[in-house]
């Protein structure tokens, strides 16, 4: 009998099958229907969690590890040591989309989604547990990078493409709004993470922490990770997340197949996003480094006004839905590049000036990140036709990753560092014009707005 439902907003009948395939979907159909606000929490906790992971890292690479893996070396080198480690998780994400998207067509989604965050908890368990440089030596330095592997190929592997789905079947009023739902797990994430470091350097003498306080976070995101790990298990269950299984907006493609038809659509999401990605490392990870390095400040009230940017970033992303709805998704995301261009002239003011400019450049940082970042992902989605939406939205956002953000802490202190604050400033515009040419070709190619 059929069964009517509504996927964002779009009345369907979905009929029930049991077995339509098996794990997870066929044994809890039964009892599996969530309304599309209900996938929508669904969508934020899993991207909550992916993101706290991403920021814990990212945190311990510019005030722990140099200090912990690296103490043979200056502190500069150590964090640039610690900056290329955790760029090989964005190396390693392409590729695992495509293997994994190989594992889901000879299996399951779910076999695929459980995979994948059983190696991110294992690998984000290993590094809380691993010995420092002093109890194992070099190969304390190669097992890190082994697990910052693994947590790249689980990030790789965990894509489910539900964001870009929701914005693509909303009303078509309403997608910029849906669009920016997904992005919301960022600054949540990052909220939670600077907030236990913060807790941890605030309580704890540099000793301790050094010593054991910075493994507590990592032990956390494991133990959100099973959460998480449920909570989209449960997601993936939904009548409505098989119907569009069942309707192939969901199916992998070869990835040969897909370049072969769709690369300038992947060129040209990666780059269009580039500004906004850029920018993310630019205000989260990178300053961190430079305080600890430059500066005498407290590096637990540095985070926390981090986490106030991080609070405009919410708002940001939350009122960018509204924009993109109203002015058009590539016309907001081109507007804000330009903006970051302008903000970029005057970074490195901001950041060599003194506490109060640390905090300002911080404070507009997060809030251009929240506007831009929330219409960054799958922003020309729907260039892709039906058939390679899952896969082209995948690949376009590891590479935008990639390209735009895996190195930019590496980069940004290594020219600040040697050349000056300026060339951060001419860093973050380059990505800019990048995604401002992006959008041109875009335009120019009579590619329809999504």
């Amino acid at each position: 009998m059929a069964n009517p439902t509504s996927i964002d907003g779009v009345h369907v009948d979905v009929h029930e099958h049991p077995q339509t395939s098996p794990g997870a979907r066929g044994i809890n159909a039964r009892d599996a229907d969530i309304s599309p606000g209900e996938i929508a929490i669904g969508v934020v906790i899993g991207r909550a969690s992916e993101y706290f992971d991403f920021f814990v890292y990212a945190i311990a690479s510019a005030l722990v590890f140099p200090s912990v893996f690296f103490p043979y070396d200056s502190r500069l080198d150590g964090t640039l040591y610690a900056f290329a480690i955790f760029a090989l998780a964005f190396v390693a994400r392409p590729i695992a989309s495509v293997a994994f998207m190989a594992v889901q067509h000879h299996f399951t989604r779910e076999v695929k989604l459980t995979l994948a965050l059983l190696i991110m908890g294992v690998s984000t368990a290993g590094i809380a547990f691993l010995p420092d440089y002093a109890s194992l030596g070099t190969w304390s330095i190669v097992i890190l990078s082994i697990l910052r592997i693994g947590q790249g190929v689980a990030q790789g592997g965990s894509w489910d493409g539900l964001p870009s789905l929701l914005a693509l079947n909303a009303p078509e009023n309403k997608r910029g709004w849906y669009a920016a739902i997904g992005q919301l797990g960022a600054p949540i994430g990052f909220i939670i993470a600077a907030g236990l470091f913060a807790y941890m350097l605030t309580n704890l003498s540099q000793l301790d922490f050094l010593d054991w306080g910075w493994r507590y976070p990592f032990y956390v995101a494991f133990a959100i990770n099973v959460v998480a790990l449920f909570a989209r298990l449960r997601l993936v269950t939904t009548h409505e997340y098989s119907h569009l299984l069942d309707e192939h907006q969901l199916d992998p493609v070869p990835v040969g197949e897909l370049m072969s038809t769709q690369a300038r659509n992947v060129i040209i999401g990666a780059l269009a996003a580039l500004a906004s990605y850029a920018l993310f490392h630019l205000v989260t990870v990178f300053p961190l480094s430079w305080i600890s390095l430059t500066s005498q400040r407290s590096l637990a009230g540095f985070l926390q006004v981090q986490m106030v940017g991080a609070v405009l970033m919410t708002i940001g992303i939350i009122i960018s839905g509204f924009v993109a709805d109203r002015y058009g998704r590539r016309r907001t995301l081109g507007t804000l590049a330009t903006m970051i261009g302008i903000f970029s002239l005057f970074a490195h003011f901001l950041i060599g000036l003194n506490e109060t400019g640390q905090d300002a450049f911080i404070l507009i940082g997060f809030a251009l990140l929240g506007l831009s970042y929330g219409q960054a992902a799958g922003a020309v989605t729907a260039n892709f036709p039906q058939r390679y939406r899952y896969t082209g939205a995948a690949l376009t956002s590891d590479f935008a990753w990639l390209v735009g953000a895996g190195f930019a802490p590496l980069v940004a202190l290594g020219v600040a560092s040697n050349f000056g604050l300026a060339y951060v400033g001419v860093y973050l515009l380059s990505g800019a014009a990048s995604s401002l040419a992006a959008l041109s070709i875009n335009r120019a190619w009579n590619i329809r707005d999504n």
